[in-house]
């Protein structure tokens, strides 16, 4: 089998490299030439464990090729992924230009019968503006050519990815024909050998599953947020609470610790979408806008009690960062936390050192120069008024709490993720600050 991949980000690369791993046949088309090149040479421009080594290998197995021509891809393809980028407009709304223009492209060049499917996360309705798009070339070119089209939205951990892809909890495939299901059932059979269930709807309901799953988890982070402020207040731990409620099978223990707010590519991106297309179908989603509205406030709570803590002015002073990316094991900065927080500190007449092990370059990209980057997380102390802990990256669960106390100008830790123990703290000297627990103010 021979599958098409357009669009070589993420999702695309991930979705790619993974097929071509358990032996088919897979083109990774992109526009971006130079982005094409560095893959033909094993450079790829995203951090994923394992991604790069995996990539590699299937390149030289000769089962995975890189190019910038659609019209070349479609050749002989018989299972076409749609893998670009949907970035929200002003109005937060995803923009489609990209996923229509594939399939326009689509339309102009294929010859037999093909399933094209979207694998970029759309609204309600995209498969039909893609079936449309496509029939409008067809139409054009006075031919006439079979062809489905299905919704295959991804479910990938960024940091865990491959691990997601090869033994996914569940593929959703949304779809309208039996001839659509046997290529699907075909194609993802390496996957279900071990009882992981490919579940096959209609597509406007698998459009809706992707939504509807990032906005749930987005619910339980704000959710455990706004509790943990009101722990603060009355005088409980939020630690406690969470593993008083976590135990209970019904809520579970995922997605509810209490933190600084969820960043990434997804989770901002896809509940504006969704109240948006609400919005649209004449519907609020009120439980969803109070979900973006506590995530905003929790982004700057931290640097709330780093002003509080110097009395309102951080001038002269100097914060140690330990964190940049939006989560440990990637090196995406979208919509990371530590952004809100570096600029406020900016902005109040601080100084930032900053570390993080992966994604200091793309940290660059966005703040420039207005940052100290540090040469490793000591480094980051030398100076520095207090530390904060921003994201949870392995490195910093256990470090050497003794140098921590020697390199900083005063014992101040202000911990975001909540990964220290309080009473460890106090026993190593430190004013220890987190979220949800006022026994530490």
């Amino acid at each position: 089998m021979k599958i098409a991949i357009v669009g070589s980000g993420y999702v695309g690369l991930v979705t790619g490299t993974c097929f071509a791993e358990v032996g088919i046949e897979v083109v990774c088309v992109d526009i971006d030439s130079q982005k094409i090149e560095n893959l033909r040479n094993g450079i790829v421009p995203i951090y994923e464990p394992g991604l790069e080594e995996m990539l590699i290998r299937n390149m030289k197995k000769g089962r995975l090729d890189f190019t910038t021509s659609l019209a070349d891809a479609v050749v002989n393809t018989e299972v076409l992924f749609i893998a670009v980028g949907t970035p929200p407009g002003e109005d937060g709304s995803a923009d489609l230009k990209h996923v229509i223009a594939v399939a326009r492209e689509c339309g102009r060049y294929m010859n037999d019968y093909m399933l094209v499917v979207t694998k970029s996360t759309v609204p309600v309705g995209t498969a039909a503006k893609v079936r449309a798009a496509i029939e409008e070339e067809l139409r054009a070119r006075g031919v006439t050519v079979e062809f489905d089209v299905a919704s295959n939205p991804e479910f990938l951990k960024e940091g865990a990815a491959i691990e997601d892809f090869m033994k996914p909890d569940r593929i959703v495939v949304g779809l309208d024909s039996s001839r659509a299901r046997d290529m699907i059932n075909r194609l993802y059979k390496p996957f279900t050998l071990n009882g992981h269930p490919i579940i096959t709807m209609d597509i406007t309901s698998a459009e809706m599953t992707k939504y509807a799953a990032n906005a749930m988890l987005a619910t339980k982070i704000s959710f455990m947020n706004d509790i943990a402020n009101l722990c603060e207040i009355v005088g409980a731990d939020v630690n406690m609470v969470r593993k008083g409620i976590g135990s209970d099978s019904r809520i579970g223990p995922k997605f509810i610790y209490a933190g600084i707010g969820y960043g990434g590519s997804c989770f901002p991106k896809d509940i504006k979408a969704l109240i948006k297309t609400a919005s649209d179908y004449g519907y609020e989603m009120r439980v969803l806008k109070a979900v973006e509205e506590v995530n905003m406030d929790q982004k700057s709570i931290l640097f709330r009690k780093i002003l509080n803590y110097f009395n309102g002015d951080l001038a002269g002073k100097t914060i140690a960062v330990w964190g940049l990316s939006f989560k440990p094991q990637t090196d995406d900065m979208r919509e990371a936390p530590s952004l809100d927080i570096i600029r406020n500190i900016l902005n109040a007449g601080g100084q930032v050192k900053a570390y993080d092990p992966v994604s200091m370059k793309e940290a660059r990209k966005v703040l420039d120069d207005s940052v100290i980057y540090a040469e490793d997380q000591y480094d980051a102390l030398i100076d520095a008024d207090c530390l904060a802990l921003v994201t949870e990256w392995h490195e910093f669960k256990f470090p050497n709490f003794r140098m921590i106390r020697k390199l900083l100008n005063k014992p101040v830790i202000f911990d975001g993720r909540n990964i220290y123990d309080k009473d460890e703290m106090a026993r190593h000297g430190f004013e220890y600050f987190s979220i949800g627990n006022a026994s530490h103010k």
